[in-house]
């Protein structure tokens, strides 16, 4: 079966990069869960101060979700990605 990892009987060529599809799936899934509520707090804070800082984690996961998405063209692995 491709999408299960390697057993005894020998090594599986899919199963690699099903499981690092699955693993940038869930990675930019929590990605996305904290830019939204960054992007939540940003709009909603009064305060200057804390909305630069609900800002700079904004900015911060943009660039996580351009690096995942870098490592995961680097790599080859296909599937999805968040936009």
């Amino acid at each position: 079966m491709a999408d299960t990892l390697p057993d005894s009987s020998g090594p599986s060529l899919e199963a690699p990069s099903s499981d690092l599809s699955r693993v940038f799936h869930r990675l930019n899934n929590q990605l996305g869960v904290i830019l939204a509520n960054a992007e939540l707090l940003e709009a909603r804070l009064a305060d200057d101060i804390h909305r630069a800082r609900a800002g700079q984690v904004v900015a911060g996961t943009l660039e996580a979700i351009a690096a995942v998405q870098d490592l995961r063209r680097l790599v080859g692995a296909s599937g999805p990605l968040l936009r």
